[in-house]
C-alpha cells in the first residue's frame, strides 16, 4: 500500500495590517443597542399555534411581533 501525499498551503505569515486598517477599526462607532432581557410566558397551545401560523405567513418572528405589541401597550421608554 502506498502512502498518500498531501500538499499543504503556504505557512501563515505574521504580517500586521496596514496602519490605515487599524485606525479604521479603532475609530469606527458601533450602534448602541439597548441590553435585552428575556421574558418567559405560558400560553395555551391553541393560541401559540395561531400566533406561530400568523407569523409564518407574514415571514416574521414571534418575538418581534410580541415586542411590537408590548411597545404599543406600554410605550417606548
Amino acid at each position: 500500500m502506498t502512502a498518500k501525499k498531501i500538499a499543504f498551503g503556504k505557512r501563515p505569515t505574521t504580517n500586521t495590517l496596514p496602519e490605515k486598517a487599524d485606525d479604521w477599526v479603532e475609530t469606527r462607532e458601533a450602534p448602541e443597542k439597548e441590553k435585552m432581557k428575556r421574558l418567559t410566558i405560558d400560553v395555551p397551545e391553541s393560541l401559540h399555534r395561531l400566533i406561530k401560523a400568523e407569523c409564518a405567513m407574514r415571514g416574521t418572528k414571534i418575538a418581534d411581533e410580541l415586542r411590537e405589541l408590548l411597545l404599543q401597550k406600554y410605550g417606548k421608554s
